[in-house]
């Protein structure tokens, strides 16, 4: 099968052998898979040997032995894996059924949704509180879209004039500067601060959890998501009685080998949402018309362009959103309906 993986400092496309199945695994062939751009530009870089991407959708070719939920021929979105590849093995609690009026291109997001999903969770917010988002890249526009569908007050930041639009487009405000940002928050002055922050922005170099700290109501909640700094004042966070969280991926059961490479599942009555149940959510989020993920898509690519593609986003941040690769030609049942942006 092909692959795109990243090889010394590069995306190549590369022939790997199909995967074998295994017990409690699904194996899938791909439809779509989604770029998360800076998370893989970075592996590019830091990595010799990197697997690139983690979320699909496609059509489920195999079953192993304890998995029940999907069959052969059925479509599914996966997460957690290599996805740019064009057979997947993926953990049964990985792949979750496609719902109807969800297309292959929309439940290839499944994996950024689940961790959209997750970390709005780590927020605990209730109906009608004020939440900031910091970069509006894939990532921060998901979790606006969820957060806007669950009624919450979306103030986002963010340098780059069209994902300032993307947002506006959904009804949240979008502010440019924090001067901006301070002013949007004050206008509420039934909250006295947002009551929580997420930080979307990727970069270890700076740390913006001091600012997020002061646009915080009292005893409000700083929700880390991005791969961005994480140095603080103790005195700040002190005079606010405020938190801090980090929020790992898309959900309980990331990275446990019981619950993803042995199929072991937590009993709901403990674990209400499991990073597989967080995917089931944000398809539904799709289904029933309360996100739109279609409107986020400026790219689709054939696999064998995705090298190039990248080259692209680097040279044009501004203009790259949601890519979808392709691995099905146009016109085919996996592709109906399909936008070719590129």
């Amino acid at each position: 099968m092909r692959a795109v993986k990243g090889i010394n400092g590069t995306a190549q496309v590369l022939e790997l052998p199909n995967p074998e199945a295994l017990p409690q695994f699904v194996k899938v062939r791909t439809d779509y898979s989604v770029v998360s751009v800076g998370t893989e530009l970075l592996m590019i870089r830091s990595n010799e040997d990197a697997n690139l991407g983690y979320s699909a959708s496609g059509v489920v070719v195999e079953v192993g032995e304890g998995v029940t939920h999907v069959v052969p021929g059925q479509r599914v979105a996966c997460y957690g894996v290599p996805a740019h590849r064009e057979l997947l093995l993926v953990p049964k609690h990985l792949v979750v059924p496609v719902p109807e009026g969800v297309t292959q291109q929309e439940a290839a997001f499944v994996g950024i949704g689940a961790i959209a999903v997750h970390a709005l969770r780590q927020a605990e917010l209730r109906f009608g509180e004020t939440i900031i988002v910091v970069g509006l890249g894939i990532l921060g526009q998901a979790i606006a879209q969820i957060a806007h569908a669950a009624c919450y007050r979306v103030i986002g930041l963010e340098l780059m004039e069209e994902r300032r639009r993307m947002l506006e487009a959904i009804g949240a405000i979008a502010c440019r500067s924090q001067e901006e940002l301070q002013r949007a928050v004050k206008s509420d002055t039934s909250c006295h601060g947002a009551d929580a922050v997420m930080l979307c922005a990727s970069s270890r170099k700076n740390s913006m959890v001091d600012d997020a700290i002061s646009w915080l109501r009292d005893r409000g909640r700083v929700v880390i998501v991005g791969d961005t700094g994480t140095e603080f004042d103790r005195d700040l966070l002190f005079m606010k009685e405020a938190s801090i969280h980090i929020s790992r991926a898309g959900g309980p059961g990331r990275y446990e080998e019981t619950y993803e490479q042995q199929g072991v599942d937590y009993p709901i009555g403990y674990v209400r949402w499991t990073e597989g149940r967080n995917m089931g959510e944000f398809l539904r989020l799709i289904a029933e018309k309360r996100i739109d993920m279609q409107s986020l898509i400026t790219h689709e690519c054939a696999l064998d362009e995705l090298p190039a593609m990248y080259g692209s986003c680097l040279e044009k941040p501004q203009e790259a959103m949601g890519i979808v690769v392709r691995y099905a030609g146009p016109g085919s049942a996996q592709a109906t309906g399909s936008l070719d942006k590129g």
